[in-house]
């Protein structure tokens, strides 16, 4: 057997067993707590108010369960759902109370805004009852819209994704309330199900509280639809034609780099679907424009490796947890980044047109993208490129799949990807608990590549409350550098074991009132494909507090290690040479709760690095003085005294959110870093003028810190002008943009 086979063996091994003898484990199915949909006869005016004779007479879920900070006991305050559902969209009504003296903490209004940290209610929909996928639709007290699709097998959210829906909400002396219409047309589901699974979760912030329906235990996160309770009674849905279009026009003008001339630019571009069924939606795209797309967060990177940025165009959102791959790979290994698509360097290349089907049939998951994208100056961008995805449900929560890409964005030749990827899952190992092992391959060609060009891996995962155990193995060949993924380091084995315990102290320690603690040991070792070690590091956190108010405080040790071939540039005139190095670093981190009107985190890395020392501190702080207006800070200064050079790092960014409603946002981003010496704003302002209908203006202004008689170059990128001149620098033009784009979205 060779040493790659051997390794991978335990992991093959432990999937086999869990496949086929998942009777050792308990798989009782615990009673599943189901609501009665009301019919949705006559008309329901979205005004928040649950005052309609249908409201009356629906069937509602009475309260919820608490879930933190005491499991299984009563909520601090009463909590009321009920639905309706009719042939083209289901309305669901909230009425949650205020617990005694207590007021509900809520500023945003923004869609997509983080909700996590002030109250909301967030609402999870099965709608394939499957117990592996799902919608996430949540909604605070001012009515702010947050969407999400569910992934990484239930343990998180994709976030970027937007639907077509509504939400409105009262406030009253007693509490606040909100009706939630959302559209059949704007879900996928399985056709001929009466029922949908459904679950139901409440924040109440001020009291660090989170009560739930379904399966109210702590081991389990409400997204893990397996455990959600049942949506019954649900009619035959009307999806029409099931045709959507959606054409918007943008028109814009501006400055590309100093001296340049004033270009000004119009364009149309198509967004359509067309619903196959229930269960298949087919996506095209034609001319494709992501104006609205907010532009990246800017970064430091102390590491000889890339960084990798999330995507947040529309087209790829779609349906983008169909192509979720593989259990454990993180960013060290990304079959399909669909950021290759219609991005190079930082530059947009235009898409031509693009085709996506997605969706579910019976127990198979299926997702397939073909793009077509055009020329961009003198790069060979105009290339064809396709993914497609197919994975199959198994058991009660496993599954089975396997992805395969082709093309390249820059178009070499024969530039291909396949490999499957195998998934056991359940939540009720040992009765309760949750049990993951996955397996994957990937085998992949490209002419411009000579080497091992395969990469495989596994994982075993116990993600649980108390205890959380994880062991993940990868193996990448030298040449595996798939032309639509994302490998930052190839020709490397990663082994990692995670161990966290989180107990829960029953009385005050050193004075405080802790609500749990989080005791870390994660470790990680890369070593080339002969078994010789390339880095290290050993995180632990000895120290890691929540208190009973939500400010937390950390202490972490982390002993690092890094030996290469190369040297590489680790900050500007900065070179690492070559060798092994071992080093220490240690981390201070406080935070201050987000139920306050201020609040942030504070962390401060210190410590040897490379050699010689390296200082990081980080702030983010969030001001919120009304739901109207919201100042967001991040910061980040680093100060390394290093044997190859010393150097200084700042980077800050500050954000303005001005939210006249959750339908009308304006946004002010500024960023600049020492680096690049350069400042950058955003200024995006959107007005959801119907449901269906947006307008976006987007302004961008950018300047750089220059030498005097320093020669601008309108083709450089940030960071990179000359600096022979000597003198006090001076801010000088480097570009502008404005960008106006109206969507609408018709549908039949």
């Amino acid at each position: 057997m060779t040493g790659r086979a051997s390794a991978l063996a335990p992991l093959i091994l432990t999937l086999a067993l869990a496949l086929v003898a998942p009777s050792g484990w308990s798989q009782q199915t615990p009673v599943r707590p189901s609501l009665h949909a009301g019919q949705l006869a006559g008309g329901v005016h979205l005004d928040g108010v649950l005052d309609e004779p249908a409201w009356r007479a629906a069937d509602s879920i009475p309260s919820l369960t608490q879930i933190e900070p005491r499991e299984g006991t009563a909520p601090s305050a009463t909590t009321v759902v009920r639905v309706l559902a009719g042939a083209e969209a289901i309305i669901i009504g909230i009425r949650a109370d205020n617990p005694p003296g207590i007021s509900p903490v809520s500023y945003a209004r923004a869609r997509d805004a983080a909700l996590g940290n002030e109250d909301h209610i967030r609402i999870v929909l099965d709608t394939y009852l499957d117990g592996r996928s799902g919608y996430v639709f949540a909604v605070n007290a001012y009515g702010a819209r947050y969407d999400a699709l569910v992934s990484d097998q239930g343990e998180g959210e994709n976030a970027n994704w937007d639907a077509v829906w509504e939400a409105t909400t009262a406030r009253a002396p007693t509490g606040w309330s909100a009706e939630i219409r959302i559209p059949i047309k704007s879900l996928l589901f399985r056709h001929g199900l009466e029922a949908w699974g459904l679950n139901v979760q409440r924040r109440i912030q001020r009291l660090q509280e989170t009560d739930r329906w379904a399966s109210p235990q702590r081991n389990y996160k409400v997204t893990q639809t397996s455990r959600a309770g049942l949506l019954s009674n649900l009619p035959a849905f009307d999806l029409g034609l099931g045709l959507s279009a959606r054409p918007s026009v943008t028109a814009g003008t501006g400055i590309a780099a100093p001296r340049a001339p004033t270009r000004t630019e119009s364009d149309l571009s198509l967004d359509a679907t067309q619903r196959l069924g229930a269960n298949t939606l087919a996506s095209l795209t034609v001319n494709t424009d992501f104006a609205e797309t907010e532009v990246d967060t800017r970064r430091t990177n102390l590491t000889r490796f890339p960084l990798v940025f999330p995507e947040k165009r529309t087209f790829f959102l779609e349906g983008a947890d169909i192509f979720d791959f593989g259990l454990g790979l993180g960013e060290d290994v990304r079959p399909f980044f669909s950021r290759r698509i219609g991005l190079l360097g930082g530059r947009e290349v235009p898409i031509e047109v693009g085709g996506k089907v997605n969706g579910r049939l019976g127990g198979t998951n299926f997702g397939a993208l073909v793009v077509r994208t055009g020329e961009r100056d003198t790069l060979p961008t105009a290339n064809t490129m396709a993914v497609v995805r197919v994975k199959q449900n198994v058991l009660r929560e496993s599954s089975v799949g396997l992805i395969a890409t082709a093309g390249d964005p820059v178009g070499q030749g024969r530039s291909w990807l396949v490999g499957p990827d195998l998934t056991y899952q359940t939540s009720r190992f040992l009765g309760d608990r949750n049990f993951l092992v996955g397996a994957w391959g990937l085998a992949m060609d490209r002419d411009d590549l000579t080497g091992r060009k395969r990469a495989f891996g596994g994982r075993i995962d116990y993600p649980n409350e108390l205890w959380d155990v994880a062991l993940t193995y990868k193996w990448l060949g030298d040449a595996f550098l798939p032309s639509l993924g994302f490998v930052p380091r190839p020709g490397v084995q990663i082994a990692t074991l995670a161990v966290d315990f989180s107990p829960r102290p029953r009385r005050p320690l050193l004075g405080l009132h802790v609500r749990q603690m989080f005791y870390e040991f994660q470790t990680r070792l890369v070593t080339d494909l002969d078994g010789r070690w390339e880095s290290y590091r050993v995180f632990s956190a000895p120290v890691n507090w929540r208190l009973e108010s939500g400010d937390r405080f950390e202490f972490n040790v982390v002993p690092t290690g890094e030996r290469f071939a190369e040297s590489f540039e680790i900050a500007d005139g900065v070179e690492i040479p070559a060798g092994t190095y071992r080093w220490t670093r240690y981390r201070l981190e406080a935070g201050l709760a987000s139920k306050r009107k201020l609040s942030g985190q504070l962390s401060w890395w210190f410590g040897d690095f490379y050699g010689g020392s390296l200082d990081e501190i980080e702030l983010t702080a969030a001001w919120r003085p009304s739901a109207l207006f919201i100042v967001e800070l991040t910061g980040e200064h680093n100060v390394g005294r290093l044997p190859a050079g010393d150097f200084t790092q700042d980077l800050v960014g500050t954000r303005l959110r001005v939210n006249v409603s959750p339908d009308l946002q304006l946004n002010g981003f500024i960023q600049y870093d020492n680096e690049s010496r350069s400042l950058g704003t955003n200024t995006r302002f959107r007005w959801t003028f119907h449901p269906l209908g947006d307008l976006f203006v987007v302004y961008n202004h950018n300047l750089l810190r220059e030498l005097p008689g320093e020669p601008a170059s309108g083709d450089s990128l940030p960071g990179t002008l000359p600096g022979a001149a000597v003198g006090r620098r001076r801010w000088g033009f480097a570009s502008n943009e404005l960008l106006m784009k109206v969507q609408y979205t018709f549908r039949r």
